[in-house]
Formats: C-alpha cells, structure tokens, sequence
C-alpha cells in the first residue's frame, strides 16, 4: 500500500506506512506527536534521563528535549516524510527521513538512530 501523507498546523508532512510494523510504538508515537506539534505527548515517550544528538548539539533528560524542540518548532517549518525503518538491534531502530523546508539548505535526508530502553527512547541521534 503507497504513503499515506497527512498535513497538520505546523506544515509537517508525517508519511506512515500500512504495511510496515517493524518500527515499535513508541517510534510511531514520536512521530505523530512531533507532526500534530503536542510536546506532552512527544517528551512522554522519552525515559526521564534521555538524550538527544542533534546538529552536534546534545540534550540531556526531558526539560532540554522539550526545549530544543520547542526551538525546532519556532525557527522552521518543514515537511518530514519517512522513507525506511530498519532494525539495527534488539532496542534500535534507524529511521530514514526526507525534509524540506526553510531551514538552511532546505533539503535534506537524514537517518534519525533510536535507542529505547524499557518501551521508551533513551537515545535519539539525528
């Protein structure tokens, strides 16, 4: 079954796909709390203690994950279409991503590596 594209007020593109159920919940739930723009719900999915790697910055527990992307949210607005999941290990997924938008370049393919620890992400690295 193709991508299913849907459009929210932050002008993110979420792409799911039907037929795919390699990616755990808790990856879904990421992603379409990050496309409806609902914080709660996307630093829920964090275990208290999580970190995120992104640009070549670090984010430590869930208040600076909250901040950066509250951060991502007021500077940008992009489309995000995911176009792979792999499994990479017991608890880790890679997450492969097409974003365009009015960021610097535009364009870009980036591959978003999830750690998870007890049904929850304790490490993102874009």
């Amino acid at each position: 079954m193709p991508p299913t594209k849907v459009e929210t007020a932050l002008s993110v593109v979420a792409t799911t796909f039907d037929d795919v159920t390699i990616a755990p919940d808790i990856v879904n739930r990421y992603y379409a709390a990050s496309s409806a723009g609902d914080l709660d719900t996307l630093v829920a999915c964090f275990v208290p203690d999580a970190h995120v790697i992104d640009e070549g910055q670090s984010y430590h527990g869930v208040a600076e994950i909250r901040a950066w992307r509250e951060s991502l949210a007021s500077r940008f607005t992009y489309t995000l279409d995911i176009t792979g999941v792999e499994r990479t290990g017991e608890d880790a997924y890679v997450v492969s991503t097409h974003l365009e938008g009015d960021f610097p370049g535009g364009v870009v393919d980036l591959d978003q590596r999830f750690s998870l620890v007890d049904g929850l992400i304790s490490a993102l690295r874009i």
